[in-house]
């Protein structure tokens, strides 16, 4: 791809001979070439009105033409070609143009939603396109079963090879499983039925790894991988009303009262490092999060600021009400430990109550909660994920309305105007200064109380060969081969 100087036109050469995976939407079943029109007909359809379009907040007001498409559609109408910011040039070769520079754009696209599909696929399934899936990847769907596994099978027609010019994939088949108790996996994988855990149980840690990362005893002869994840997990203070809303000291005394180390090192038991510095986890390489001053655990300037904000001792705050998620155990020892924390440092009642995610998201989205457990995973590697959740655009009129991002209803015009300037800088280092600088701002006002920054472990047999990891935990298996396991 090329992208003009002001990053405001991306054009695109298409990979020639490339084929849709085999399927029985398409003639006599076999899967038929990519056109450059298939990618038009996929991105015109994000710019076009459905219910289930959940992917055009990422491109309207940034496509040129996004939002007049979506409008017509919406109505019913249509425009002929399309969006008009989505041209085809030649047989080859398609263009995107934006209303204003946008560096992140590729970012975008590589979402699920710009995957691109078959029209015919579409016609066909419609909404179970979920499970019967026809794209142009190295594996094809084979098996759908909810909640037990999902079976892949090697794309005989796959365009890409190895450097001897070996076909890829070498894998036949990959099967994932649904296993929902860490330690009925973990024995799974003892016993050899599975080749890759993710994420070990907390509780056995110590017998598996020691302090630096290193496999202990039995556990020796698999591979052991451990990466910072693009991931936070935060709990958040109401800021549209309340006594939070206008206390920043307030907000900083609980953010000093917290021992994050101590959280990390035996409620977690190492899976991830204390949020020390700010919102952006600690997993870009070209980000210095490490320059944004954070909170550390520091009791008598909690007990100080609790004093300034009003609350001398933790007189006259009454008690508090902290939601949770139900259905994580981890989650729960988390707030009891900070449950413990505030109360021996600020001497605050602290009462944990528990809800079905959805109903947890529903109130917390909704402002009927002042103080809730949450977590956040980047959909694409770029600091704006995060600095995102705290651009006060996000905020809706009317306080009953979902505030889907920005759940605090946090209002920074220095922060919305850095968040701006690095939406457009397409220069990378000076990008990431911008959202640094953001992040340091959203750290002094406190609107949230970073705990930890996920850390992604991971297991595998010692004769998996060719699967690195990476920080967003997505997994290429094109490349990924076996030996002989006496040559491990």
């Amino acid at each position: 791809w090329e992208i003009n100087e002001d990053a405001t036109i991306y054009t695109f050469k298409m990979r020639q001979g490339v084929k849709f995976h085999d399927d029985p939407c398409f003639e006599g079943g076999k899967g038929r070439v990519v056109t450059v029109q298939d990618m038009k007909w996929c991105l015109d359809r994000l710019c076009a009105y459905d219910v289930n379009n959940r992917g055009y907040d990422f491109f309207k007001d940034r496509i040129k033409g996004a939002t007049d498409y979506y409008e017509a559609t919406k109505k019913g109408n249509k425009i002929e070609g399309g969006c008009s910011g989505i041209k085809v040039l030649d047989d080859s070769t398609i263009q995107i143009e934006l209303q204003q520079p946008f560096s992140g754009l590729l970012n975008l696209l590589a979402l699920p939603f710009g995957y691109c599909y078959p029209p015919e696929a579409w016609k066909k399934y419609k909404e179970e396109m979920r499970i019967k899936t026809v794209g142009t990847g190295p594996f094809m769907m084979k098996a759908i079963r909810e909640n037990d596994a999902v079976i892949l099978t090697k794309n005989p027609n796959y365009w890409d090879k190895d450097k001897d010019g070996n076909q890829l994939p070498y894998l036949d088949a990959i099967r994932w499983s649904f296993i929902g108790d860490q330690k009925s996996e973990l024995l799974a994988f003892k016993q050899d039925k599975l080749d890759f855990i993710y994420r070990l149980p907390a509780e056995m840690v110590d017998e598996i790894i020691d302090i630096d990362g290193n496999l202990l005893g039995d556990y020796k002869k698999y591979q052991y991988q451990e990466k910072p994840s693009l991931s936070i997990q935060y709990y958040g203070f109401k800021m549209s009303e309340g006594r939070f809303a206008n206390n920043k000291k307030l907000r900083q005394a609980f953010n000093y009262a917290i021992d994050r180390k101590k959280i990390v090192d035996y409620t977690v038991k190492g899976a991830g490092v204390p949020a020390n510095h700010g919102m952006v986890p600690a997993a870009f390489d070209r980000y210095d999060y490490k320059s944004v001053k954070g909170y550390k655990f520091d009791p008598a300037k909690a007990k100080q600021l609790m004093k300034e904000a009003g609350y001398p001792n933790g007189e006259g705050f009454e008690e508090l009400t902290l939601q949770i998620n139900s259905g994580g155990k981890r989650n729960e020892q988390i707030a009891e430990a900070i449950q413990s924390m505030l109360k021996a440092n600020l001497n605050i009642d602290i009462k944990i109550t528990k809800m079905p995610f959805a109903q947890h998201l529903e109130a917390v989205e909704t402002s009927k909660t002042e103080f809730w457990r949450a977590g956040w995973v980047a959909d694409f590697p770029d600091p704006e994920n995060f600095i995102n959740l705290f651009y006060s655009p996000h905020i809706p009129e009317k306080l009953t309305d979902k505030s889907y991002l920005n759940t605090f209803r946090y209002r920074n015009a220095k922060v919305d105007d850095l968040y701006d300037r690095a939406q457009k800088e397409i220069d990378e280092t000076k990008r990431n200064e911008l959202y640094r600088q953001a992040d340091q701002l959203i750290i002094d006002d406190a609107p949230a109380m970073p705990i930890y920054y996920y850390m992604d472990r991971r297991m595998l047999q010692g004769n998996v060969k060719n699967f690195p990891q990476n920080a967003m935990e997505y997994r290429n298996l094109k490349d990924v081969y076996f030996v002989p396991k006496r040559n491990q």
